[in-house]
């Protein structure tokens, strides 16, 4: 029988002895083969010719079924059972291989034939078995391991310690996987860079750098899998100092560094906001992956570069969905939605699937435009249509964006229909019931919230305090202030001083709320300042306005909303030598009123209409139809008010729409690219 020929690697990628030298003709044909039907027609030559019998051709042919990503783990177990007397290389290539083809149970119930069978065991037998543990849900499995450990005595080695110290990780017990690391016995790189790596991974870039800096004073020279660990977690902390020293030791220790640590590298720069740097690592890196070019983008658009950014991602060679998700993200929270979803529909057209977090910046979007449509058809398109799961951050940003299009109704039943809902679910509920003029509901949310064991933060008592501030609920408002510090050990923010400051002022009690303000324990900020003025206009009382209003342009002394505010309070009170005055500051430091603007959506098209606008295509018919509008008014008796001069509409909640945006990015910050 002729054996077909394969060209013939110098080692195959399922040999796992390094050092193995294979001479026998028929062995060595083997070594390259690539399919089991290759693997067949060799196997039955030995069989033929009686080379199977013996232990070593035979453990080749098991090899590589159970270990070649073309191999086959029942063939492999049929390959064993014909094996008279296996060997313990034997026993551990079919425990790997069912390890590697995930078959915990089979490889599992074959270690503990070996040791039924008293078959002499290796530092590899308890490696593999333990790597056959992490597939199992419960620690438990590990564990069973672990103790044949101590009873066979193979605790001192430090392959089968390093192995322990894995599978303690994977399953998040650190302190078991520390306690390994710091008995009195042999440590390599492993060893450290696995308990680094598991501190990291668990969200305690403290410990990984305390451990790190502990690993160098012992004089062990880390690997590139320790660098990539540490800059991560310098990355996380913001520690650039440390971060800067182990650039520097890479630079001077190795002249060859690989790719993932360069990433990595640009990665801890990005997020320590030294991008020039970054940019520098960048531009040297003669080879850049996918990973690279996202992270630059990401750093740039996070910091508001946008141009900059999208410049960079028109010069990726190669994108994947994270490259177009960061510069959408990056649009959204820079307040440019109509580019945010310019870029998502382009993203569309390429037949790119978006993920959870492509949707949760769109949906942000949509919010900011009012573009329900769009925000609704994701939900059928994706949600309904099971492209998509509703996982718990999604549901909330699908709340969010319901509340800002104006559907409260649909905010809170999906919100009613979450199988699983987070403190931020009910924190947007709250505020979405408070940003429309339901206070009393947003309490009942509130004591709902409480009564399923969720505990309060910031964020929730902003939406509790707005509510009662819309609501006029004075007594509510003062008790839940009160609560903050009395029932939940927290300090009042300068945001829920100026949600108290609003509340007072809206219901005419102007002196008790600039005593609060007085009162605060930390300098008001300007929404404290602005609640004031807000409601000394709407009130009348020029005295305090006039105190809020100089606090004010202290502050910002730019900003247009002040000077508009001033000037309706004192045109109120029929004060106009005030109004010119506050013109004539406006002309003196160069300040320009914003105009006011109004946007629509018809057919899924926006148009925007700024004051006295005649550039639309359509502006004639639609004044024709503003006119008749504005006479059937005069009709039914409706006066205007001419006494907000500016155009009141700006006025109205000067600071509490930045309150909210702000808490609204706080609680989606967590979503990141």
């Amino acid at each position: 029988m002729q054996i077909s020929s394969f060209s013939t690697p110098l080692k195959p990628r399922w040999n796992s002895n390094s050092m193995l030298v294979v001479t026998n003709p028929v062995l060595c044909i083997m070594e390259s083969c690539s399919s089991m039907t290759q693997l067949k027609q060799i196997q039955a030559h030995m069989t033929r010719t009686g080379l199977m019998t013996h232990r070593f051709p035979a453990s080749r042919v098991l090899s590589f079924c159970a270990l070649s990503d073309s191999g086959d783990i029942n063939h492999a177990r049929l390959v064993f059972s014909q094996i008279e007397v296996p060997n313990v290389f034997i026993w551990n290539t079919m425990i790997r291989g069912y390890a590697k083809a995930k078959c915990p149970e089979s490889g599992f119930s074959l270690f503990y034939q070996m040791i039924e069978e008293k078959t002499d065991l290796d530092n590899r037998t308890f490696v593999f078995a333990l790597k056959i543990s992490e597939l199992f849900s419960e620690v438990s499995v590990g564990e069973q391991v672990h103790c044949q450990i101590l009873k066979v005595g193979f605790y001192s080695n430090l392959l089968v310690r390093n192995a322990l110290m894995h599978f303690y990780v994977k399953y998040g017990f650190l302190s078991s996987a520390r306690l390994i690391l710091d008995e009195n016995f042999e440590s390599d790189v492993v060893s450290w860079t696995t308990m680094i790596d598991g501190y990291a991974q668990k969200n305690l870039p403290n410990e990984a750098l305390k451990l790190f800096c502990a690993m160098i004073e012992r004089k062990v020279e880390p690997n590139e899998v320790t660098m990539v660990t540490v800059l991560s977690a310098c990355s996380r902390m913001g520690i650039l100092n440390l971060g800067r020293s182990i650039h520097k030791n890479i630079e001077t220790n190795n002249e060859d560094v690989s790719v993932n640590v360069l990433n990595a590298l640009l990665d801890m720069y990005v997020k320590c906001g030294s991008l020039d740097v970054a940019m520098v690592i960048f531009r040297k890196m003669e080879f850049k992956d996918v990973f690279t070019w996202t992270t630059s983008i990401n750093g740039y658009a996070k910091a508001g570069d946008l141009t900059f950014a999208r410049q960079l991602f028109e010069e990726m060679p190669e994108r994947n969905v994270v490259s177009w998700n960061a510069l959408i993200a990056g649009y959204t929270q820079t307040n440019q939605p109509q580019e945010a979803l310019d870029l998502f529909h382009e993203m569309n057209s390429e037949g790119l699937q978006p993920t959870e977090g492509t949707l949760v910046s769109v949906l942000s979007a949509c919010g900011q435009l009012g573009s329900f449509d769009l925000g609704r058809w994701i939900y059928e398109y994706h949600i309904e249509g099971k492209r998509i799961q509703l996982s718990v951050i999604l549901g909330n940003a699908f709340i969010d964006m319901y509340a800002k299009c104006g559907n409260i109704d649909a905010a809170l039943r999906l919100f009613h229909e979450m199988p699983k809902r987070d403190l931020v679910s009910w924190n947007s509920m709250i505020s979405a019931c408070a940003m429309h003029g339901i206070g009393e509901k947003a309490l009942v949310l509130f004591e709902q919230m409480k009564s399923e064991g969720l505990v309060p933060d910031d964020i929730t008592f902003v939406g509790v305090l707005c509510a009662c501030s819309h609501g006029g609920l004075v007594a509510e408002g003062r008790k839940y202030f009160n609560c903050i510090g009395k029932v939940y050990g927290m300090e009042p923010k300068v945001e829920h001083y100026a949600c108290m400051i609003d509340l007072l002022g809206r219901v005419g009690l102007i002196e008790e709320a600039y005593e609060l303000v007085r009162k605060m324990p930390m300098e008001p900020d300007a929404a404290g300042w602005g609640a004031l003025l807000n409601a000394c206009k709407m009130h009348g009382n020029v005295e305090f306005g006039k105190l809020a209003g100089d606090k004010l342009m202290q502050l910002d002394p730019h900003d247009s909303g002040i000077y508009v505010l001033l000037s309706n309070m004192y045109a109120t009170r029929n004060r106009w030598d005030d109004v010119k005055t506050v013109r004539k500051m406006m002309r003196a430091k160069r300040v320009k009123k914003t105009p006011g603007c109004s946007s629509i959506q018809v057919d899924g098209k926006f148009h925007e209409f700024l004051v006295a606008d005649n550039s639309h295509s359509q502006s004639e018919e639609i004044y024709m139809i503003l006119d008749d509008l504005y006479f059937q008014l005069k009709l039914e008796g409706y006066v205007p008010n001419t006494s907000q001069l500016m155009g009141s509409h700006e006025g109205i909640d000067y600071i509490s729409q930045k309150r909210r945006h702000k808490a609204t990015l706080y609680q989606f910050s967590s979503v990141s690219v």
